[in-house]
């Protein structure tokens, strides 16, 4: 599908989120709009003629240099889904919170707008530590809605954490209203979410439970086996040092990483991929555009 960015939109887009008094509720739908609408700034600029992304936004990074790679629609703001739990999770261990604690599911957690499915029943016992894994490596909406509601002042506080932090960031085009990504209203520009990356990188748990294939947890009823919803994580051919997908209609399919690409670390924002497979294919592109232009550039050195 093809999408058309309007400078107007951004104007409604911020106005929207100026008028929203608190953190909106897993319960309040009717600040979900119906269509899949994006916002921009800028025009688009496209990626190298030599490699085709179906991503509507993308942009890779040098993280060690900065130098921008490869971008397109870069400056776009939009909806970013799950990626919001990157955000989540760095607000949760700022705080230094126990992870060994106990946090139990409860109704307010659930997800009353979109339906998201989950394999936490109300009343499960998990440990903040395995909590905040789920929510990364399995994208568990209850579990990241939980972190934010157990944090000290509740969910009003972890919100406005959660846009602190981002503003010490220096990420001018992000802003937050839940801790999941449940809500349309948590919108980024790819070249913020490069920013937002590289400083989750600095957490090693974050390294860790991103890129964790699969995981057993044991709750206070059962045990349960989850899975990483990157589908390249655990690819020979990959080095993922960081991971997270996203996905809400508003936002398309998301993915972001850091990786090792042609010897070097670089990282990766795919945003509103149409296409449950579409995200995974933009990455592997992108990885052989790079592979292939190391290669030509060693051929011209010889």
């Amino acid at each position: 599908m093809a999408h058309r960015y309007v400078l107007g939109m951004v104007i409604l887009l911020s106005g929207a989120i100026m008028a929203v008094p608190g953190v909106v509720g897993f319960s309040d739908a009717s600040r979900i709009p119906a269509n899949h609408v994006n916002y921009s700034r800028t025009k688009a600029v496209r990626a190298p003629r030599n490699l085709v992304l179906r991503s509507a936004s993308a942009l890779v990074e040098d993280q060690m240099t900065g130098e921008c790679l490869v971008q397109k629609q870069a400056e776009a703001i939009m909806p970013i889904a799950s990626i919001t739990k990157l955000m989540t999770a760095m607000v949760v261990l700022d705080a230094k919170m126990d992870l060994e604690e106990s946090i139990t599911i409860e109704s307010e957690d659930v997800d009353t707008v979109r339906h998201s499915r989950s394999r936490l029943p109300v009343n499960t016992t998990l440990t903040r530590g395995d909590t905040l894994l789920l929510a990364l490596m399995a994208s568990e909406n209850r579990a990241a809605y939980a972190l934010g509601r157990t944090y000290p002042g509740g969910l009003g506080a972890f919100v406005a954490a959660m846009n602190a932090k981002a503003r010490s960031l220096g990420l001018v085009e992000t802003h937050f209203i839940d801790p999941t990504g449940i809500h349309c209203g948590n919108v980024s520009s790819a070249r913020d979410l490069a920013r937002m990356v590289d400083a989750a990188y600095h957490y090693s748990i974050i390294r860790e439970y991103t890129t964790c294939k699969e995981a057993t947890i044991r709750s206070s009823s059962r045990t349960m086996q989850f899975h990483n919803t990157n589908h390249l994580i655990g690819n020979p051919r990959w080095q993922i040092g960081l991971s997270k997908t996203g996905f809400i209609d508003e936002a398309g399919r998301c993915l972001v990483m850091q990786s090792q690409l042609a010897k070097r670390p670089v990282l990766i924002v795919l945003l509103d991929s149409q296409g449950k497979l579409t995200r995974y294919g933009d990455a592997n592109r992108i990885k052989q555009w790079m592979e292939g232009s190391q290669t030509v550039r060693q051929k011209h050195r010889g």
